[in-house]
């Protein structure tokens, strides 16, 4: 099949309106994409932010947790997916929000970390001898600085993970990888384009909503200078 041909397959098929109603279009599976992605990275934080953050604010683990988690990522999400559907976790949804999870869990974690290491050793003291509890001045004193590259970890997981959910097809799961692999199967390779253009379209709105929102919930004075951290 030509290009040509491709692109008015892929044009066709999105002015289609039965491929965007019903329980198998487009505007479910996005919804069902962003679920995973959203419940995958919601695991993710529930283990690593805490973590990541604790370790960072007592000065622990920096000899292995950057080398540990730069190596984690190397690992394949597709392989784990493979694995656990052979295993009893079984296919579908389920493992893709454990594999994604595993898979988002490293750079919310490091960027924890460099976070609250990043945090001025003097700025640490000035609340100490305020009173302060170790507690009370990680909560109040050292997450408020350290929340840009916080943030930064948790956007760079998320937009990570919306791209990756199509791999869930590949094991059962929905999202909108199904119409990546359907399109394959049935070799439709304008369904095929027009999928990739819409997961790659999502990846940039859940990018630009939270750019936006990693700069609403920065403090005013840290929105520029030091606290304009870009994206690790």
């Amino acid at each position: 099949m030509r290009d040509d041909d491709v692109l008015g397959a892929a044009f066709r098929w999105l002015n289609d309106p039965l491929v965007w109603n019903g329980t198998g279009g487009i505007l479910a599976r996005t919804v069902e994409h962003l679920g995973i992605a959203g419940a995958a990275v919601l695991l993710a934080a529930v283990v690593a932010l805490p973590l990541g953050v604790w370790l960072g604010h007592r000065g622990w683990g920096g000899a292995w947790l950057i080398p540990a988690t730069n190596t984690s990522l190397a690992l394949p999400t597709l392989a784990l997916l493979m694995i656990f559907a052979s295993s009893g976790v079984g296919f579908g949804n389920r493992p893709t929000v454990i594999a994604l999870a595993v898979f988002a869990a490293p750079p919310i974690l490091a960027n924890a970390w460099t976070a609250l290491r990043e945090v001025d050793g003097s700025v640490r003291e000035a609340a100490r001898g305020m009173g302060m509890s170790r507690t009370r001045s990680l909560a109040r004193v050292e997450l408020p600085l350290a929340l840009p590259l916080v943030a930064a970890g948790l956007r760079t997981a998320a937009v990570q993970v919306v791209a990756s959910v199509s791999l869930a097809a590949f094991v059962g799961g929905g999202g909108l990888g199904r119409f990546l692999v359907d399109g394959f199967a049935t070799r439709r390779y304008g369904e095929v384009l027009a999928a990739a253009v819409l997961i790659a379209l999502l990846c940039l709105v859940v990018e630009g909503l939270l750019a936006a929102g990693q700069r609403l919930l920065t403090p005013v004075p840290l929105r520029t200078g030091r606290g304009a951290v870009a994206r690790s």
